[in-house]
């Protein structure tokens, strides 16, 4: 048989082997300009002469080639071992013919042979993978600060830090950050037309004039343009966190670099938590005459620590429903002594925070802490108030099986009607991927629930308080916490089986990833004009109770952002607001009316 048709038939057996990268002989990486010399004189002293030969078996003339080092061969040639070249390679052309492959040698820069010619022990590469996640995770969430991962572990609380100013009053992660802190803000800015048209409007009156506003919510970019806002608008402020992981470190820094007093970081202790809020209200010669609250935190310690001072505070501003639950409490009993604002109610802030922005930010969450793919997947959402009702939607958009657990009747039928499945928790907790509580209760999910669950389950929670997750019950001797990255934790039973705890049951979208800016700027609008409502009322307006903020002010948050959507409102004729018995200028609803 002749060589040709041999190595053809050789060819036709062998490539069905070969991986497609093996067709070619030298890598198809084009090299920097700066090594290029370096390149071609390294092949030039490895490559055969340009009449080299190769002899084949059985043929005792000999096979003349010309390769060229930096040539692709063709995709029909066949790379394979050259007995005569002592394991080198050769290819097969076409017509038979063998050509022997350039020889190159390996280029190895100096650095790269000292960095990666050290075998890690096993510890080391634990840290190496554990560092990748932990500056992965922080870069790819804003809700985490640009340095958390390089950023040394002394406790912000031990280190003495002053603004370019001199200013001292602040404890936060590293002043240093305040730049990055302010392109944030600068970014925000832009999503919240209505807080700066508020701002541009009233800055010149003043109407918080006097103000003393103590703060304790989720210090992010958003937050730090509403601080300025009331700021601007005449304010005092100071300010500490609602949640140990939602703080932006460099919008702390940014803020303390402006002279705001800021308390909080990213990660911190609960004894943290709760000095951080005792540093914001125990000051000498500043005593707060508004609160600004997200879960009641701080209006709880103001009652347990400092009650005088609500003979100075003129009224409470709420925006959670864990706050306002608080405050109808405190109502009930007779306890409470000043006015307070239910933001968390208001059309506003009930249809676009919690419903709108939880549509989007529920899978945002998900996605940057598992990659867990939705479709397919069975989902229970416990809740199907306004963040249920944006779970549920955007789960299903996904392509998700999604089940709904509620203890209302109204909202029941709503989710039945909404085409979820009405199911109680211990019905469908052994066959759900997912399980997602937004109800604001307690003990939701309960360590009965969490021993039944599927390996791989996903645990974690959308309302505000981190009381629906019963985590106190996870942490006992039989089970393991294993930390995958940062927010995300396996908690492993004695037989193997785990379950993904994410934040460890706090809020999912402040703490593992972001919020729409859009939708804050409605909340924090809210929050302004409410504060502004209560410090100006005259004496007698508001008693010692809880209020909804007036609809005429629903109206105008909603109308400040509409020209952001180039919207046009049509109005009412004379003829049509007297048949409605309405004014021309709104309200258009009355209290009652549900959107």
């Amino acid at each position: 048989m002749s060589v040709q048709l041999m190595a053809a038939k050789m060819a036709e057996v062998e490539l069905k082997d070969v991986p497609n990268k093996e067709l070619s002989a030298v890598s198809p990486v084009t090299p920097k300009a700066d090594e290029k010399g370096l390149l071609n004189s390294e092949c030039n002293a490895s490559a055969p002469s340009p009449t080299s030969q190769a002899t084949v078996k059985g043929d005792p003339s000999p096979v003349t080639s010309t390769p060229n080092p930096m040539k692709m061969p063709q995709a029909s040639a066949m790379k394979r071992p050259d007995p005569q070249q002592n394991g080198g390679e050769a290819f097969v052309n076409r017509d038979g013919t063998v050509a022997e492959a350039p020889r190159m040698k390996k280029i190895q820069f100096a650095d790269q042979k000292q960095e990666f010619n050290k075998r890690p022990t096993k510890i080391g590469r634990r840290s190496l993978s554990r560092s990748i996640s932990q500056s992965s995770t922080d870069s790819y969430s804003s809700a985490a600060s640009y340095t958390d991962s390089s950023d040394d572990e002394t406790s912000p609380r031990d280190k003495q830090q002053k603004n370019s100013k001199g200013n001292g009053d602040f404890c936060i992660k590293n002043i240093k950050q305040a730049d990055f802190g302010r392109r944030e803000i600068e970014i925000a800015e832009q999503e919240m037309p209505a807080l700066m048209a508020l701002r541009k409007r009233a800055q010149g009156e003043k109407p918080l004039a006097g103000a003393k506003v103590v703060g304790c919510t989720h210090i992010t970019a958003q937050t730090a343009v509403l601080m300025e806002t009331l700021s601007a608008l005449g304010a005092q402020c100071r300010w500490a966190a609602c949640n140990i992981y939602s703080t932006q470190n460099e919008v702390a820094a940014a803020l303390a670099e402006g002279g705001f007093s800021v308390f909080a970081w990213k990660g911190e202790s609960e004894d943290d938590f709760w000095w951080c809020i005792d540093r914001c209200v125990n000051v000498e010669g500043w005593q707060p005459n508004m609160i600004l609250d997200d879960g009641g935190d701080l209006t709880h310690w103001i009652y347990k620590k400092y009650p005088s001072m609500f003979k100075k505070i003129k009224g409470i501003v709420e925006e959670s429903v864990t706050g306002v639950h608080r405050l109808y409490q405190l109502s009930k009993a007779g306890k409470l002594c000043v006015p307070a604002m239910n933001v968390n109610d208001s059309v506003t802030k009930q249809k676009f925070d919690n419903l709108y922005c939880c549509r989007e930010s529920i899978l945002d969450g998900l996605k940057r802490t598992t990659d867990v793919m939705f479709g397919g997947k069975q989902v229970v959402v416990c809740g199907y108030g306004e963040v249920g009702k944006g779970c549920c939607a955007a789960l299903k958009a996904m392509g998700s099986i999604v089940y709904v657990t509620e203890i209302d009747p109204i909202c029941a039928l709503q989710a039945c009607m909404d085409g979820f499945r009405l199911v109680k928790l211990n019905e469908v907790i052994r066959q759900v991927d997912i399980v997602i509580t937004c109800t604001g209760n307690k003990n939701v999910v309960v360590r009965e629930n969490l021993d039944r669950m599927k390996n791989g389950c996903i645990v974690c929670n959308m309302g505000h308080s981190n009381t629906e997750i019963d985590v106190a019950s996870l942490r006992t001797p039989e089970l393991t916490w294993e930390r995958v990255r940062s927010q995300v934790d396996h908690v492993i039973w004695p037989d193997g089986k785990r379950i993904v705890l994410l934040a460890e049951g706090r809020l999912l979208n402040l703490s593992c990833s972001t919020v729409p800016t859009f939708v804050l700027s409605i909340t924090a609008t809210t929050q302004a004009l409410a504060l502004i409502e209560l410090y100006n009322a005259p004496e007698g307006r508001y008693k010692q109770d809880v209020y909804l903020l007036p609809k005429k002010m629903d109206e105008y948050v909603a109308s400040l952002h509409l020209p952001t959507f180039d919207a046009h409102l049509t109005e009412l004729t004379d003829e049509q607001a007297k048949y409605l018995g309405l004014n021309k200028n709104g309200p258009f609803k009355p209290n009652y009316y549900r959107y």
